[in-house]
């Protein structure tokens, strides 16, 4: 275990200042109050000790003791079962089943738009621009089913889709008010939530002044 595991006696997150998989870990901790220490990154210059923790020398990496987790996804069910209070899963195996399935669906459809949109400017940024613009005007009906995504709680779910919303005008996505309403709602109704605010990076906060 390198020396920033071994001499760290509450959790540690290595984070990039603006990264969506980032983000949306720092959303889980937020909303816990999560007692962590936050090291920023610099993507061209990594420390040493997160290769050593990490096999990928990727972010977002958590350390808690002696555990070392780096994926996203596993990052935040961990997380949650970890600090249970306030819930961000559905307890009952069902509609924790459909939490995931929701989970899949976001990562599957629209993070690899938002992983197409950030590689650069070409054609296959113009169509993923397209295509998740088009995903999320065709979902409003379900934004506008309760106050989060399918769910009375704000959930893991909501703090996946957050971080892509977020960086909408970014990606140059305009989102039309007559089709998308349910969707702006969303968006004010989760950005002005303190904890959403708490967890964003500098970097983040200039995607909306």
């Amino acid at each position: 275990m390198s020396s920033v595991a071994n001499r760290r006696s509450v959790m540690t997150l290595f984070t990039l200042p603006d990264c969506i998989d980032c983000h949306r870990v720092r959303i889980v901790l937020a909303e816990k109050d999560i007692a962590v220490d936050i090291i920023e990154i610099d993507p061209d210059n990594k420390p040493g000790d997160l290769s050593e923790l990490n096999p990928y020398n990727t972010a977002p990496t958590l350390i808690d003791r002696d555990l070392v987790l780096y994926d996203a996804r596993v990052i935040m069910e961990y997380l949650d079962e970890r600090f249970p209070h306030p819930p961000l899963m559905p307890v009952d195996p069902v509609n924790r089943a459909h939490s995931r399935l929701a989970l899949f669906r976001v990562e599957r459809d629209w993070y690899s738009l938002a992983a197409e949109l950030e590689s650069g400017e070409n054609e296959r940024v113009r169509r993923a621009r397209e295509l998740l613009r088009d995903s999320v005007i065709s979902a409003a009906e379900v934004f506008a089913i309760k106050p989060y995504f399918l769910s009375n709680d704000f959930s893991l779910v909501d703090c996946t889709i957050a971080p892509i919303l977020w960086r909408l005008p970014r990606y140059q996505i305009d989102l039309p008010a007559s089709d998308a309403k349910p969707v702006m709602d969303y968006m004010d109704r989760v950005f002005s939530r303190d904890m959403y605010q708490n967890a964003l990076s500098d970097a983040e906060k200039a995607i909306r002044p």
